[in-house]
């Protein structure tokens, strides 16, 4: 049975996630157990302050550690920071002044990123991808002795999901990839991390207008493989990452972690069926009265709410569950030919079922991975079993990077 660190579901999850990034140096376990237990009851403010606390903690010491000439503790350390600080956000809309504290803590949050890619060798390059009339805010990662096809090298985009950092985006899929001799690109896309806190950019359905401009921006450096461009999701870019590749055919391999054909479903899980039938019968106003009443009567599931609904702007619950069925992949999925591996983990609690049912549903070139509770590789995004993702993972994605550069 798996355990559980905290009764608030959320929370629980969190505290997970970040012992899985320990994996790759984006905790440290004895921290997070001993911030878990003190938080294990506590509600949104307790949570909150408890990992701002720790993750500022952690960075003063980055700091000594950089001054003194420590370089690799001090990389060390900016990285678990940025964790910390991170999973604190999660925490963020059920404290005083919220926006106040998110306009504190998320800036401290980037800080110590941008310290840790600094510090890597080579250094990270911050990058702006055009987009629309904006940029979209990036890093291009690439490893030691970089090398390819005239000096080439396979690039993986790096897609986040609908709320975690991009330091857990990092910990998941950027580190691994790079000690795999992979460039990666992490970005904010709209409705994530800075893109919205700083600039109230929201989500959108038609990703592929996200992703290809990412590919545009990638084509034209003289630094990447135009073949061997591949791109991989977590959590809510299991829709974003299948529903870019029916319209962007320049990609060479895809991964979804998992696999999610509406969007919709995963709020639907947790709302039961008599909500949903209020909302289907059109009775949208009894549907938000009824919504409202038992975020006054539960402060944690209206914290939850706004956290979740927060990348969308929109407020009213009925408009705000209007938006999210719009992001269905069943009108385009025909449409998908890139090689698209799908993860499909034992007690996914945000979208069970739709890892295999997307997998059925793909007309061209497909994999289904299973994670199990026995491999302790479960739960949505296998977060106890990285070492297990990365294996089966990247695995894949090399037959596709280095058959391609075989070949030339």
């Amino acid at each position: 049975m798996t355990h559980r660190f905290s009764d608030n579901v959320q929370f629980d999850y969190e505290i997970v996630v970040a012992l899985g990034s320990a994996w790759r140096q984006g905790a440290d376990v004895g921290e997070v157990l001993a911030t878990a237990a003190a938080v294990a009851d506590a509600g949104g403010q307790e949570w909150f302050d408890a990992w701002a606390a720790l993750g500022r903690r952690v960075r003063e010491e980055a700091d000594r550690c950089a001054a003194r000439g420590h370089a690799v503790s001090a990389r060390d350390a900016w990285l678990r920071a940025a964790g910390y600080l991170g999973t604190a956000l999660v925490g963020v809309d059920a404290v005083a002044d919220p926006d106040k504290r998110l306009a504190e803590v998320f800036p401290e949050h980037r800080a110590c990123f941008d310290r840790f890619l600094g510090s890597l060798r080579p250094p990270a390059e911050p990058v702006a991808i055009p987009y629309e009339d904006m940029t979209l805010p990036g890093y291009l990662i690439s490893p030691p002795g970089a090398s390819g096809a005239s000096g080439r090298s396979p690039t993986l985009i790096v897609n986040n999901g609908s709320d975690g950092p991009v330091s857990t985006a990092w910990t998941m899929l950027g580190a691994p990839a790079v000690a795999r001799g992979y460039r990666v690109l992490l970005f904010d896309g709209p409705g994530q991390q800075s893109t919205l806190f700083e600039h109230g950019v929201t989500f959108r359905p038609d990703w592929e207008k996200v992703v290809t401009p990412v590919v545009d921006f990638l084509l034209a450096r003289p630094d990447v493989d135009p073949a061997r461009i591949v791109l991989a999701g977590v959590s809510q870019a299991g829709y974003w990452v299948p529903r870019a590749l029916a319209f962007e055919h320049r990609i060479a391999a895809a991964v979804a972690d998992p696999g999610v054909v509406r969007v919709a479903d995963s709020w639907w899980h947790n709302l039961g069926p008599e909500l949903r039938g209020l909302w289907e019968s059109g009775e949208r106003e009894t549907f938000d009265r009824v919504l409202e009443g038992a975020f006054a009567e539960d402060p944690a599931l209206a914290a939850t709410w706004r956290w979740r609904a927060k990348p969308y702007g929109i407020d009213a619950p009925s408009q705000l569950l209007a938006e999210v069925s719009r992001y269905d992949l069943a009108p385009v999925v025909g449409l998908i030919t890139t090689p698209l591996l799908i993860t499909d983990p034992d007690g996914e609690h945000f979208w069970p079922g739709a890892s295999r049912e997307l997998y059925d549903l793909l007309p061209g070139p497909k994999r289904l991975v299973r994670f199990t509770e026995a491999e302790g590789a479960h739960r949505h995004c296998e977060p106890m079993g990285r070492a297990l993702f990365e294996q089966r993972v990247f695995d894949w994605l090399d037959g596709f990077c280095h058959r391609t550069a075989a070949a030339r």
